[in-house]
């Protein structure tokens, strides 16, 4: 696996766990914790925000920290 994947991954996984436990904890109030994480929107969500943050937010880090490896040897 390429650098910039395992990088991608990196950043952008522990993005998307952190969106999917702040939405759990931001919605405790309304519904229990087990019963958000029994239904499959949870779980529906949940990838679409690692997956998110994967391509999208982990994509965008690279050309920066590529960028600011360039620029600073």
């Amino acid at each position: 696996m390429s650098e910039r994947w395992k990088y991608q991954i990196k950043s952008g996984g522990l993005w998307g766990v952190f969106m999917t436990a702040f939405n759990v904890l931001f919605e405790i109030k309304e519904k229990p914790f087990m019963q958000q994480i029994t239904t499959s929107n949870f779980y529906i969500r949940a990838v679409g925000f690692i997956l998110m943050g994967i391509f999208v937010l982990g994509y965008f880090n690279w050309k920066q920290k590529a960028k600011r490896d360039t620029t600073n040897p």
